[in-house]
């Protein structure tokens, strides 16, 4: 049996339409959220599970949207100014969120958001603490891996929402944080002009 040429993941994610990039994205987020909701069950009573969330939505807006706001900035201003071959994902994220309008751009990033956090931080660094449920966040992502800018910035990034949880003790914080950062940055991939 000869030894098939082993695809790259950029060649695989081409082969993919929009639809079925989309799909794959929240199969994986379902998982995430099925496993957060079994570790939540065995691990919380209701009373438990029901207070990591806090409606605070002054807290919300200044440890979640300002926060995530000046992360997308700096995203940006990466795009903007460092070279392409250094940030770019294999044109995974242009390839998921061009074919979607707003309304579904928000839905997405409203299914990331609530189902990685509810995982990582709500079940992860609530029983594992901060440093490993950050640590795990930045290893999931491993896509990133060979492109160092993502690298550091998903390092980063997952430190500092996991902190915005450590400091705030309410997991809609980085719930809200994480939707507003990919709402925003799916909408430039979105329309932004070429």
């Amino acid at each position: 049996m000869g030894q098939k040429k082993r695809k790259k993941q950029a060649e695989l994610i081409q082969e993919l339409t929009d639809q079925e990039l989309v799909w794959n994205v929240v199969a994986s987020q379902l998982i995430f959220l099925f496993l957060a909701a079994i570790a939540s069950f065995f691990l919380f009573s209701w009373n438990e599970l029901f207070g990591l969330f806090d409606f605070q939505w002054m807290e919300i807006f200044l440890y979640g949207l300002i926060p995530g706001t000046v992360v997308v900035i700096i995203d940006l201003l990466l795009i903007r100014f460092v070279p392409k071959k250094h940030w770019d994902d294999g044109g995974v994220n242009e390839k998921i969120f061009r074919s979607l309008n707003a309304g579904q751009i928000f839905l997405l990033a409203t299914v990331i958001g609530v189902s990685e956090e509810f995982l990582f931080r709500g079940v992860i660094h609530t029983e594992l603490g901060y440093i490993v449920a950050s640590s795990i966040f930045a290893l999931v992502h491993v896509r990133y891996l060979r492109k160092p800018v993502l690298l550091v910035s998903v390092i980063l990034l997952s430190f500092l929402i996991g902190y915005m949880y450590e400091i705030t003790g309410n997991l809609l914080v980085p719930i809200v944080a994480h939707i507003w950062i990919d709402f925003l940055l799916g909408i430039y991939y979105r329309y932004r002009l070429r």
